[in-house]
């Protein structure tokens, strides 16, 4: 008997290319307030900047992601380690 293949929403490139657009769409959104709302800052001007916490925020995570790269490699044992 053969299989029955299950195709789902996210096996179509058309979807995918939506899905991205509906994200980058939500991020401008998120953002655009920012051009537009007055802020105080309490530690230096650069919090003023329109977009400084969206930025602030993805450069943290790319550090963390660099940063566990590297722990990996320095935790990293042999594969016969515990034998």
């Amino acid at each position: 008997m053969k299989e029955k293949k299950v195709h789902d929403w996210f096996d179509h490139p058309q979807n995918i290319r939506k899905l991205r657009i509906g994200f980058y769409i939500v991020l401008l959104l998120l953002v655009l307030p920012d051009f537009f709302l007055h802020k105080h800052t309490y530690f230096s001007a650069v919090e003023g900047w329109p977009g400084f916490f969206a930025l602030f925020g993805f450069i943290s995570c790319v550090v963390i992601i660099i940063v566990s790269k590297l722990l990996g490699y320095l935790l990293k044992r042999k594969e016969d380690y515990y034998d």
